[in-house]
């Protein structure tokens, strides 16, 4: 018998300018938790003009997308950064943050105390944007 890692899936956020980071948990990634998630960040940013940087993964491009992207395309636009390139999306810098914290070195033995161990990471950043935003490179100084 072999332990595996539990394991969440997440889709998140973190305004370059502000700090402020949001995130979602989904059962699966796939373009349908995608799409819900595009759905609920609208509604956070809802007075704002969304830039959402995204990798080129398949969820990003599919046509179930498309009526929803064109009928919100004056609050909310997708920027593809080249393949390869995670330098140049600073949630990448995030998660990377996130797993040090509560990924590496530590096994969780079920869904359950992985969100929990997400959830208290959150919870931990959520009050001190300026470290946000200097751990993903955007501190103005």
């Amino acid at each position: 018998m072999t332990n595996h890692h539990a394991h969440v899936t997440l889709f998140g956020t973190v305004d370059v300018q502000t700090g402020d980071g949001f995130c979602t948990s989904a059962n699966q990634c796939n373009a349908t938790a995608f799409l819900s998630f595009l759905q609920k960040l609208l509604v956070h940013y809802m007075d704002k003009f969304i830039v959402l940087v995204l990798d080129n993964a398949r969820i990003h491009h599919v046509k179930l997308l498309r009526p929803f992207l064109e009928q919100n395309r004056h609050q909310l636009s997708l920027l593809f950064r080249p393949p390869y390139s995670p330098e140049w999306n600073p949630i990448k810098k995030l998660w990377r943050w996130l797993k040090d914290m509560v990924i590496v070195n530590r096994f969780h033995k079920d869904e359950s105390e992985i969100r929990s161990s997400v959830s208290d990471f959150l919870e931990f950043i959520h009050p001190c944007p300026e470290k946000v935003l200097s751990r993903i490179g955007c501190l103005k100084r």
